[in-house]
């Protein structure tokens, strides 16, 4: 197995390797970890169908947990450390996960639906492991760990990451970083490890570790390249690390370009942000002022990507193309093609407007854990994906998106569908009917505002409302804004029209940011 780590701490043992807020690990810590970590956790979860769910707190521990497990042929589960108890227990059990490594941020949710669950480990990193096992200690103990068989007499196990579903559940989708499937697991670290996806240099991470973006990281890691964490985004102290470390690369979401323009100038000039080779964009659409400002400061370094965890990146456009086609969000990537398709199900011609699909060969085929349902869902023509966006091909095959078709609101880079509110939101007593639609957002694109219909007789406290929707589910997920309205608006086939909903908050026919 090709094993770039280790080849990394043979010839500069003591080179910075990783790093976050608390600690710098070099690449002979990182090769001695990963090996004693490695060795526990296939101890916990033997049986390639079994995993471990890794809360997203931005810590070295959480990459290096990461790692070890793809090493191993373990599957690994990437958690929201804002989830609820029960949130957090449904994905667990959804997952097959059979332990859980936890900082601070996520440790009681974690502790909470492991009992419900019935996990063999919950593993508990900066923060006191009263109730689980202490993370250092952990690694430490590898006595009396049982023989496990090599990665290469193993199945690949990429990470599962969990998107907002359309029913009220979370799905989950295995990361897609690999142009075809491999073999074994010996297989995808060769393969992940050859291409990290980002120049040689420093990556800096500044987006939640539990989004398929930020997690990229791994794959830098894994090709012998070094890592700085950022535990939570601050724009004035991403410049700083950038001029620091000589960062060379990192990913972000529109938010992060917005909060970096919004310092003031003084501040700006006093980093040199001039070792950036590449910062990739993804999430959800940047703004065309907004994009031409980041270029006119980081110079024509960004790269946007459009895509979705469950297939990956399908379109890319650098900046000296979008410059030429603003806008637009690239052509498609090989091996998939483009495709528009309109109401009847034909194939529209270029500059057509229609759903947007993209044709994909067998081995990139959408599929959603557990959920086959889901994963018909996900296409509208025999072999032909959606993400769910409405969009035309123009005559040079630039893809542009021009609405959404899908119920889904992208806020902040995150894609939520709001049926999860709406599920938790009605069980709230004095709530008859609700519907949560996406509005415009200056900081985060769009977010979430919950439409109530109070039941009969009752009177609705919308403050009441919304702590209830904070003890109840992730934050992300509570809307930002409660309205009572008399009636929710309704098609003539009496099903709810968020479109029709959207439309008075937004200044265009479009309803979606961007």
């Amino acid at each position: 197995m090709l094993d770039l780590i280790r080849k990394r701490a043979t010839a500069d043992p003591h080179g910075l390797a990783l790093v976050d807020d608390s600690r710098a690990m070099n690449w002979i810590d990182v090769a001695t970890t990963l090996d004693a970590l490695g060795a526990r956790l296939i101890d916990i979860a033997p049986d390639s169908d079994e995993r471990i769910a890794v809360i997203g707190e931005n810590t070295v521990e959480t990459l290096l947990t990461h790692v070890a497990c793809i090493r191993r042929g373990v599957g690994t589960v990437a958690v929201s450390r804002q989830l609820k108890p029960g949130e957090m227990a449904d994905q667990l059990l959804d997952s097959g996960s059979v332990a859980v490594v936890t900082g601070p941020l996520g440790l009681l949710s974690s502790l909470e639906a492991g009992l419900h669950v019935g996990l063999r480990a919950v593993i508990i990193h900066n923060a006191d492991a009263f109730g689980g096992v202490d993370w250092s200690e952990f690694v430490a103990s590898t006595q009396n760990v049982s023989p496990s068989p090599p990665a290469t007499e193993r199945p690949p196990r990429p990470p599962l990451v969990y998107t907002s579903g359309t029913t009220g559940r979370a799905r989950g989708t295995q990361v897609r970083w690999l142009p075809a499937p491999a073999e074994t697991a010996a297989d995808f670290v060769d393969a992940v490890s050859a291409r990290s996806g980002y120049p040689a240099g420093v990556h800096l991470v500044v987006g939640p570790l539990q989004h398929n973006g930020p997690l990229t990281a791994i794959r830098h890691l894994l090709s012998g390249r070094p890592v700085v964490v950022m535990g939570r985004f601050d724009a004035e102290r991403t410049l700083e690390l950038i001029d620091s470390h000589r960062v060379t690369s990192t990913l972000m979401v529109p938010t992060h370009f917005q909060r970096l323009l919004g310092l003031d100038d003084r501040v700006r000039s006093r980093h040199d942000v001039s070792s950036l080779e590449y910062v990739a964009h993804t999430g959800s659409a940047c703004p065309a002022d907004v994009k031409r400002s980041m270029i006119d400061w980081f110079g024509p370094v960004l790269v946007e990507s459009y895509g979705g965890s469950e297939i990956g990146s399908v379109c890319k456009i650098d900046s000296t193309e979008w410059l030429e086609h603003p806008r637009s969000v690239g052509r498609a990537v090989p091996p998939f093609e483009a495709v528009v398709v309109g109401s009847d199900g034909a194939e529209l011609g270029r500059g057509e407007v229609g759903i947007l699909g993209f044709r994909t060969p067998p081995e990139r085929s959408v599929v959603f854990h557990a959920d086959p349902e889901k994963t018909a869902a996900a296409y509208i023509l025999p072999g032909v994906a959606t993400l769910g966006d409405v969009g035309y091909v123009d005559d040079d095959g630039y893809v542009f998106i021009t609405d959404r078709v899908a119920d889904m609101v992208v806020s902040g880079g995150v894609n939520l569908y709001p049926a999860e509110s709406e599920r938790v939101l009605s069980t709230y007593p004095a709530v008859a009917e609700v519907a949560v639609i996406g509005v415009p957002d200056a900081d985060l694109g769009e977010a979430l505002l919950a439409l109530v219909v109070a039941r009969p007789d009752t009177e609705l406290d919308v403050d009441e409302l919304a702590r209830f929707a904070k003890g109840s589910m992730a934050s992300y997920k509570c809307p930002k804004k409660y309205v009572v309205v008399d009636e929710l608006s309704r098609n003539a086939m009496g099903k709810l029209d968020k479109k029709v909903m959207r439309a008075p908050y937004w200044s265009t026919e479009r309803t979606i940011a961007g």
